[in-house]
């Protein structure tokens, strides 16, 4: 006891050196509607009600997701928009998208085309001087970046602010951090293969480890013309500098879903922000539901950012194959944009807008079917909800593939929609028993991590702050030249030594044999 008595003025003293963080100042930057929004704006409050002074830089602003009114945020905002014009043409341009993706036509094209119309927003975002002057002159100690956007990046380093990156969805751009991972067991992004590949799987994986880097140097040469005008010669930062400058990264991921990988000290998984305890749904829908019996229910979205199909052959298969089911089906499906031609099955309830947590958490909830997005698949296994996904573009085919290799659902192309097969395979994925018992195995492993996900967060950006940046966190890899990581260098001296020293055996052995063969002797003879 008096030990103990004695070891308190030493351990009071020690707490005394460790600086108590105060509120920090932390600017969040979301340039990307849709469920990047989503994501950034729970972030934002995390941070705001523990206490630390958030204000967010949001482009767009009303109108980022269509059909939803952004609530009102306890956190101030400084928002600009891109003009009514360009909005239009942008809304046009994902609408023929969307009519591409819903035939399977997604592909590397559709994908810089996206990028390049970031890139085009980027050019207006950085001419917001008003706004950047003001947020330099807040004098941020943090900025939460969402680092999906190479935007984020250029802006976050014009105003001389220290960043966190917050990448939405899996490791796609794991080669760009450094967190390359050993291609015999970690497939690569939009490779389509599991971590158990075969011989040609890993040939495959092989090659689009090559290729992997030709889209990221297409990806730097579209936002190089930004760069150019908006950065002085001499000091224009590169996509992938920046990249590697986040003190650290966090990935909405987690394990349950991703395939497990070796990762960085500076790279953290916080998957399933979004998901949590449901509340009560609205008394019209429970009564909607409870006419469904020990049926249940099915609840269908394929996405924040798509609220119609524009594709009619599409509608009436996904409309024909409810058709079939006892189920109850809950559809986020825009009313006023159902076509007057299609009669909506009679167990079709269609809802601008939906609580796709709160509906998972309910009791009646039978199957999930969605485009396979992070966020609905993080609340599906936080509910146990098995899942029928429906892959469109982005990271959805790799986030079902795990989903499928896990058994905790399956997928359908888009191409091969067709309401009979539709109508199979959900039958088949509620009521094989394995999928609702893998899904429900998933859930207790994610909600048995030993912090939540809001916690983990607010426990890593003030661990960054407290220390003043993540540099005991970052490889000296990030320093080394590209030779170097990849012991080039070393490979060739030592194939270098190998050659002189066989070179040195073979003069050795010709001399010896010269030395010793018969024809020698008798010469001397």
């Amino acid at each position: 006891m008096a030990m103990a008595g004695a070891q308190r003025p030493l351990i009071l003293l020690l707490f005394l050196q460790v600086p108590l963080l105060q509120a920090a100042r932390i600017l969040t930057l979301c340039f990307v509607g849709g469920s990047h929004y989503l994501l950034m704006d729970k972030i934002s409050r995390i941070l705001h009600n523990n206490g630390h002074e958030v204000r967010m830089f949001l482009q767009f602003g009303d109108g980022m997701l269509p059909d939803h009114v952004l609530r009102q945020s306890p956190y101030p905002v400084s928002s600009y928009s891109l003009g009514e014009k360009y909005k239009q043409e942008f809304r046009d341009l994902f609408v023929e998208s969307q009519k591409k993706y819903l035939k399977g036509r997604y592909d590397l094209d559709a994908f810089m085309v996206f990028m390049g119309q970031l890139s085009y927003q980027c050019n207006i975002t950085l001419h917001q001087a008003d706004i950047l002057n003001f947020l330099k002159e807040g004098k941020y100690d943090l900025a939460v970046i969402e680092g999906f956007n190479p935007c984020s990046f250029l802006v976050a380093d014009r105003l001389g602010v220290p960043y966190i990156a917050f990448f939405p969805g899996i490791f796609m751009n794991a080669g760009r951090v450094g967190a390359h991972g050993p291609l015999s067991y970690v497939p690569l992004f939009q490779s389509r293969l599991t971590d158990r590949m075969d011989f040609f799987d890993r040939v495959k994986n092989t090659v689009m480890y090559a290729g992997s880097y030709m889209v990221d140097r297409m990806i730097d040469a579209s936002f190089q013309k930004v760069i150019d005008e908006h950065f002085p010669a001499g000091s224009r930062p590169s996509i992938a500098d920046l990249q590697l400058d986040a003190e650290l990264w966090i990935y909405n991921v987690d394990f349950t879903i991703e395939f497990p990988r070796p990762l960085l000290p500076n790279i953290k998984c916080i998957g399933g922000l979004l998901a949590g305890p449901a509340k009560p749904v609205s008394a019209d829908l429970e009564a909607f539901i409870s006419d469904s019996g020990d049926s249940g229910f099915i609840v269908v979205t394929l996405g924040s950012m798509i609220s119609s199909l524009p594709v009619m052959e599409f509608l009436k298969e996904m409309n024909g194959g409810f058709a079939q089911m006892r189920q109850k089906v809950i559809w986020r499906y825009e009313r006023s944009r159902w076509p007057i031609d299609v009669e909506v099955a009679p167990n079709i309830r269609l809802v601008d807008w939906l609580s796709q947590n709160d509906l998972l958490g309910h009791p009646k909830v039978r199957l999930l079917v969605t485009h396979g997005g992070m966020n609905s698949l993080m609340e599906a296994v936080y509910h146990g909800v098995p899942v029928l996904g429906i892959p469109l573009f982005g990271d959805q085919n790799e986030n079902l593939i795990r989903i499928k290799a896990k058994n905790m659902g399956t997928f359908i192309p888009p191409e091969e929609m067709e309401a009979e097969k539709f109508a199979n395979t959900m039958r088949r994925v509620i009521e094989d028993s394995r999928y609702k018992t893998t899904a429900m195995k998933q859930s207790v492993i994610l909600r048995s991590r030993p912090l939540p996900p809001d916690r983990e967060l607010l426990g890593w950006v003030e661990h960054i702050i407290q220390c003043g940046g993540g540099g005991h966190l970052r490889p000296y890899s990030y320093q080394q030249p590209w030779y170097q990581q990849h012991l080039l260098d070393v490979l060739l001296f030592i194939a270098t030594i190998v050659v002189v020293i066989l070179y040195l055996i073979v003069k050795v052995v010709r001399l010896l044999i010269s030395f010793l063969s018969p024809n020698r002797k008798q010469k001397v003879n």
